[in-house]
């Protein structure tokens, strides 16, 4: 019986998170106060609820939530970018070697994508809307070449002169 009360009350109280967590992720926080908190990249949903499973911070979470993307694939699959600029520190190219070869290799088929170096970035890419405004930062420090190249060519939109 005692057993059954204490899950009881761990089923409460993970019931009670998610409420607070779906009612607070209707407050959008921007991608500079989202990268403020340590959150970059396209962080789905339903990993800060995966997160809320073994991190018992419920401001982590919250967090969590107002800086995520929509998990649903119709959603996600039609974001296009116009450009990008791919931010890294030269210094730690080296460390990368996935990133380099697709500066040297691949870059040139996306005209759009420009080529940062900034002195002790980790490397990401910065999203850019119509109007060339950061729109979405997403860290790449452990991509593949092929992935790198997957994304681009699907959310990089492809200009007349490519």
């Amino acid at each position: 019986m005692k057993m059954m009360v204490v899950l009881s009350a761990k089923m409460m109280a993970m019931m009670i998170l998610i409420l607070a967590s779906t009612i607070s992720a209707k407050e959008q926080l921007s991608t500079k106060e989202c990268e403020d908190l340590g959150f970059t990249g396209l962080a789905l949903c339903s990993d800060c609820h995966s997160l809320s499973e073994y991190v018992k911070d419920q401001e982590l979470v919250s967090d969590c939530l107002k800086c995520c993307a929509d998990d649903s694939e119709d959603s996600m699959s039609k974001v296009t970018y116009s450009g990008a600029i791919l931010e890294v520190c030269m210094r730690k190219l080296v460390f990368y070697p996935e990133i380099v070869g697709f500066i040297e290799e691949e870059k040139d088929k996306f005209p759009s994508v420009k080529v940062q170096y900034i002195f002790n970035s980790p490397p990401k890419l910065i999203m850019l809307d119509e109007a060339g405004e950061h729109k979405e930062s997403i860290r790449i420090d452990n991509w593949k070449r092929e992935h790198l190249l997957q994304y681009m060519r699907e959310k990089v939109k492809t200009t007349a002169a490519s």
